[in-house]
């Protein structure tokens, strides 16, 4: 993993990054669609929001896509992470293994529910800290 780096942009365009993934996320389910597709764009919705919050401070974040990680970052920084936020860790596998076919189970209409929800979570907490 590369070590991290200044990132480009301000908080504010992460978080309209974050709130454009959320919003792709939430498209009806497109024929021949799969729900873990749409579970990519929670994860990356949560993911974008919380880079935005390093970015809100002014802290590096490595570029990586494990959302466990990211918020242990923050917490080392001192941010406490409400419990609601640190539910994005389960986020994680939409953008690894579950990209890929036969390396975990396919996603179910719960599981994509449950990742909205945890999403929109993310979101709403980085929007209070974002101005």
């Amino acid at each position: 993993m590369p070590p991290p780096s200044p990132a480009p942009g301000t908080p504010q365009n992460w978080l309209v990054r974050a709130q454009a993934k959320l919003v792709l996320a939430q498209v009806p389910l497109p024929a021949g669609g799969m729900w873990e597709d749409l579970c990519f764009w929670a994860q990356q919705a949560a993911e974008l929001a919380i880079k935005a919050v390093y970015q809100q401070h002014g802290w590096l974040f490595p570029f990586i896509h494990d959302l466990a990680q990211l918020l242990n970052g923050l917490q080392l920084q001192g941010l406490t992470i409400p419990a609601e936020v640190q539910q994005a860790q389960k986020l994680t596998v939409f953008a690894t293994l579950a990209r890929y076919p036969g390396l975990v189970a396919l996603a179910s209409e719960a599981n994509y529910n449950e990742a909205i929800k945890i999403a929109k979570d993310v979101v709403a907490w980085a929007e209070s800290l974002v101005p």
